[in-house]
């Protein structure tokens, strides 16, 4: 897991560069249920992609995407997904690796759809070549892209109108949590770990994007601030003290076993005020990772850590 969570926090930064450089974002989203919607129609086309009926044997290999689907109720509808998709508990877990896919693995399915988050060794191509649909979701840049997604997987499964149900239950989520939280002046600051080699996000991430609806001040913005590392930078310890964040996230506590006990215990940072006030937030990292449909869960425990911050 450790050596896992060291390989996104490096290439991240490079995947969601390239996500948000004009292509036509994939899609997704996701509910439990699986009646296709009345008002859904066949043959639909995505992009470039044409799925001439509704699917009924979809491949999922991102654990967002899977998400996404079993959200807008296409969940009876997965008959298999990657190894790392562990939510819901209900998903057809295989062996199927989403960051070495196999082509043939993937055919042995016989999908009618595939999704995936990432053409890995140009997989789009070989399954195309195959005559096999496949749809890719990038990893979102912004929440209006994870929305986009999620509609678009609703089109290509028969289920738009669960998956406008989803993304207007989001928006009203997330509208209701930060219109929750009072605003501070000062602002409150915060450190948002990927790992603890100190890789962290920048407010022109995804992640980073949250955290500034409900106000807080990110001290990694100045490690990147023309954007060249892709808004992921890795700090130096001695920096990351001196800038002395009032709060104190983590996202690497299930992959690399990182606690408010872990932090405190580094050498140098028990005079951190976000240390001496136990500020420090375990975030879980698989809702942390996956910018679909619990986002809003993400930002509740964002919103409550707030509430209670000093």
């Amino acid at each position: 897991m450790r050596t896992r969570r060291s390989l996104l926090a490096v290439l991240v930064a490079g995947a969601l560069a390239l996500a948000g450089c004009g292509g036509d974002p994939g899609s997704g989203a996701a509910t439990t249920g699986g009646m296709p919607s009345v008002d859904a129609s066949f043959p639909v086309t995505v992009g470039s992609v044409t799925v001439d009926k509704r699917p009924e044997k979809i491949v999922s290999l991102s654990p967002t995407t899977t998400e996404m689907l079993f959200a807008i109720g296409a969940g009876s509808q997965v008959t298999a997904v990657d190894e790392m998709s562990n939510y819901p508990t209900e998903a057809p877990r295989t062996t199927l690796s989403g960051y070495k896919p196999n082509a043939e693995a993937v055919a042995a399915k016989d999908p009618d759809l595939v999704v995936l988050s990432d053409d890995i060794d140009k997989i789009v191509s070989q399954l195309t070549a195959l005559k096999i649909p496949v749809y890719l979701v990038p990893a979102a840049t912004t929440l209006e892209e994870t929305y986009q997604e999620i509609t678009d997987l609703g089109a290509l499964t028969g289920h738009p109108a669960e998956a406008e149900s989803v993304t207007e239950q989001m928006r009203t989520g997330i509208a209701d949590l930060v219109k929750s939280v009072p605003p501070r002046t000062p602002k409150l600051t915060y450190y948002y770990e990927l790992d603890s080699s100190l890789y962290t996000v920048t407010s022109k991430t995804f992640i980073g994007s949250l955290f500034a609806m409900v106000g807080l001040e990110n001290v990694a913005d100045p490690a990147d601030p023309d954007g060249k590392k892709g808004g992921y930078p890795q700090l130096s310890a001695e920096s990351l003290i001196q800038s002395d964040p009032k709060m104190i996230f983590l996202a690497d506590v299930t992959c690399c076993q990182q606690s408010a006990a872990t932090v405190a215990a580094r050498k140098g940072w028990s005079g951190m005020t976000a240390v001496k006030t136990n500020q420090i937030i375990a975030l879980d990292d698989d809702i942390a990772s996956r910018w679909g449909p619990r986002v809003v869960d993400l930002l509740r425990s964002i919103t409550e850590a707030v509430s209670k911050a000093p």
